[in-house]
C-alpha cells in the first residue's frame, strides 16, 4: 500500500517510517521544508510538501494514497494549545474529505487522557466523552464526524512517548529544571503520567493501521502511570539539582504553561489494545530512559 504519513519527520512519525517500509508499504511523507524532504528521501520516503495550515495540500497527499496515518501536531508553542487542537481538527477534516466514498483507512492521533472515565481510574479505550474538557477532544470529535459520514477512521491515543532524547512533556520539564535550578513537582507528586517507548508506539501504529477497524481506539501505553515525584527526582539527580515540592498555588509562577499539566493525574490502561492487536511493549521504562539520557547535550 501507499501510505500518506503526516508528521513523517517528527519524533513519532520518523519511528513509524521503518515499520511501514519493513511491511512492504510505500510511504508518502508530509514535510514543510527542503531539509525535511532530504531527510525523507534518505529514509526511502517520497516527500510531499505541505503544512497543517494547508488543507488543499493535505487533501492532495491523501488523495494519492491507499490510506493515511496522521501524527503531525503543532508542538512548537503549547501556550496556543487550544488553537493547535483546532488546527488539528481542520487537518483531520481535510484528510477525511479526500478519503470520503472509499474504505481507505485514516488513523488519527489523540491523547490518552481523553479516555479518562467519569468515576476515576485509568483512562480506557472504550471511553469517549464528547464533552471532555481537554482541548484535544477536538481531534476525536472530527474523527467521529468523519466516521459517521462513512470514512474508515480509527484513533491512537498517546501518553508521554519517550526515548533517551525526548520524553513528551517531560522534555520541557527538563529544560525548565536547567533554567530554574530546581526540578519541581506539585504537592506530594503522587499524580501519575502514562508512558511508552517510541519504538513500541511506532509498532502499534503499524498494527492499528493494518487492522483497518473503523471506530477503534487504541492506547499506546506501556506504563500505566509513573509518579510525577519519581520523574522530578530522576531529573534532579541526573542534572545534580534539588527536587522540590511546590504548593499548587505556586505552580503557575514556576511552571508557566506547563502548570496546566504538571498536577494532573493521567494514568491510562492499554488492556483492550493489547488484547485486540497482540501488542506487547518491550522497550525500556520512562525512568530508565531518563537515567540513560545524555544531559550534557543541548535540548533536541
Amino acid at each position: 500500500m501507499r501510505i500518506f504519513l503526516t508528521g513523517a519527520t517528527g519524533f513519532v512519525g520518523s519511528a513509524i517510517v521503518p515499520e511501514l517500509l519493513r511491511s512492504g508499504h510505500r510511504v508518502l511523507g508530509l514535510t514543510r521544508s527542503e531539509a525535511g524532504a532530504r531527510k525523507l528521501i534518505e529514509a526511502g520516503v517520497e516527500p510531499h510538501r505541505g503544512t497543517l495550515d494547508d488543507p488543499d495540500g493535505l487533501r492532495r497527499g491523501a488523495a494519492q494514497a491507499d490510506g493515511v496515518i496522521h501524527t503531525a501536531f503543532d508542538h512548537d508553542d503549547f501556550t496556543n494549545f487550544v488553537a493547535n487542537c483546532d488546527k488539528d481538527r481542520r487537518a483531520i477534516e481535510a484528510l477525511g474529505a479526500a478519503l470520503a466514498g472509499s474504505d481507505r483507512p485514516l488513523l488519527i492521533t489523540s491523547g490518552a487522557g481523553i479516555g479518562s472515565p467519569d468515576g476515576g481510574g485509568p483512562a480506557r479505550e472504550d471511553v469517549f466523552d464528547r464533552a471532555h474538557p481537554n482541548p484535544r477532544i477536538a481531534s476525536e470529535l472530527a474523527g467521529a464526524a468523519l466516521l459517521e459520514a462513512g470514512v474508515n477512521v480509527s484513533v491512537v491515543r498517546l501518553p508521554q512517548v519517550h526515548d533517551t532524547v525526548k520524553q513528551g512533556l517531560i522534555t520541557y520539564l527538563i529544560d525548565l529544571a536547567r533554567r530554574t535550578g530546581v526540578s519541581a513537582y506539585v504537592g506530594d507528586g503522587a499524580n501519575r503520567w502514562a508512558a511508552a517507548p517510541v519504538l513500541d508506539v511506532a509498532r502499534l501504529y503499524a498494527l492499528a493501521f493494518a487492522r483497518r477497524e473503523a471506530g477503534a481506539r487504541y492506547h499506546a501505553v506501556a506504563e500505566e502511570g509513573v509518579a510525577a515525584r519519581d520523574i522530578a527526582q530522576t531529573i534532579g539527580r541526573c542534572l545534580k539539582l534539588p527536587a522540590v515540592a511546590l504548593a499548587p498555588e505556586d505552580a503557575a509562577a514556576h511552571f508557566g504553561w506547563l502548570a496546566a499539566f504538571v498536577g494532573l493525574d493521567m494514568p491510562a490502561s492499554s488492556a483492550l489494545t493489547r488484547a485486540r492487536l497482540g501488542w506487547h511493549p518491550t522497550g525500556r521504562g520512562l525512568i530508565e530512559d531518563l537515567e540513560r539520557m545524555d544531559y550534557s547535550r543541548p535540548p533536541a
